[in-house]
């Protein structure tokens, strides 16, 4: 008996040796210089407005708008060397409030929003999750619907014409986006760690900022360069608060250009506006990685 088993166990492992698996069917791969070609039309399609951008503003300001083609016939930076003293005052001077604004703006956001965001995800008092609710509710509140009342509220303390309007806020965690996205990240830190703390006589400020604080650095450089980038593009909120010259940001310099020099100052609004998006490519080119990183550890995908 023992002897018909192992014969029928080695024909059965010769036939199944003998069978061939069957092919799988391959398929058919576009070649890679196609689909390079494609990328790299996208690319230009998508980078026109800003090569025409940097290209216009070595063009002489009265063949801006006439010459359309690509590479100009006559190059100059003078529209670099007017629109530098264009509003009376060097650039730079811009380039200052607009640094001292976003570097305001990332202090607030860093520390208001990271202690909210401990609070709501960490500790335990009544009615956390309605706070929670409305810091959520809140993402979808226009800034519109809130700048009367702050204007009013600020023009009656006398900081009309002051930084103070564009970052006191941000001291007092108004970026309810940033509290979503630190409070995801926190509650992914195991609570052992605070346990342990608590253990060694750790109280909830000390538990933060020794243990939570130094764990939550990609999230803090995610807020820190969504912060800067916002805040340096910013329109809308400097333009309310600020109208004399000597401390306006960068965007709204280069809106009182066009005011001030109509279509003969367009070269200099051109120059000025490649020199404007310097420091964010900058920022961002050093960056990236970080922002990467960040935003894949705390959820957001």
């Amino acid at each position: 008996m023992g002897t018909d088993m192992s014969t029928f166990t080695s024909l059965d492992a010769r036939a199944s040796s003998s069978v061939s698996p069957a092919p799988v069917p391959r398929r058919r791969r576009r070649p890679a210089f196609i689909r390079h070609i494609g990328l790299t039309v996208f690319a230009l399609f998508v980078l026109y407005p800003l090569i025409w951008l940097v290209i216009s503003s070595f063009r002489p300001a009265h063949l801006i708008l006439s010459d359309t083609s690509i590479i100009p016939d006559r190059m100059t930076v003078e529209n670099y060397r007017s629109g530098w003293t264009a509003l009376n005052r060097p650039f730079w001077v811009f380039f200052a409030n607009s640094l001292i604004v976003a570097l305001g703006a990332i202090v607030g956001n860093i520390f208001s929003c990271s202690l909210t965001s401990y609070a709501l995800a960490r500790l335990h008092f009544r009615m956390r999750n309605i706070y929670f609710g409305i810091v959520l509710v809140s993402v979808m509140l226009p800034m519109h619907v809130m700048i009367i009342p702050q204007y009013i509220l600020f023009s009656k303390l006398g900081l009309v014409n002051t930084f103070v309007p564009l970052v006191l806020p941000k001291f007092l965690a108004t970026d309810a986006f940033f509290i979503f996205l630190m409070v995801q990240f926190i509650r992914g830190i195991p609570r052992e760690l605070d346990q342990a703390a608590m253990l060694d006589g750790a109280g909830p400020f000390k538990t933060f900022f020794y243990i939570i604080l130094p764990l939550m650095t990609p999230a803090l450089v995610t807020t820190t360069i969504f912060t800067f980038i916002w805040t340096w593009n910013d329109f809308f909120t400097p333009l309310i608060y600020l109208t004399k010259v000597q401390i306006m940001t960068v965007p709204i310099a280069l809106r009182t250009m066009v005011d001030a020099e109509s279509t003969l100052g367009i070269g200099e609004l051109l120059a000025m506006s490649v020199l404007s998006l310097v420091p964010i490519m900058l920022f961002f080119a050093f960056a990236q990685k970080y922002l990467v990183r960040g935003i894949a550890t705390t959820g957001l995908k």
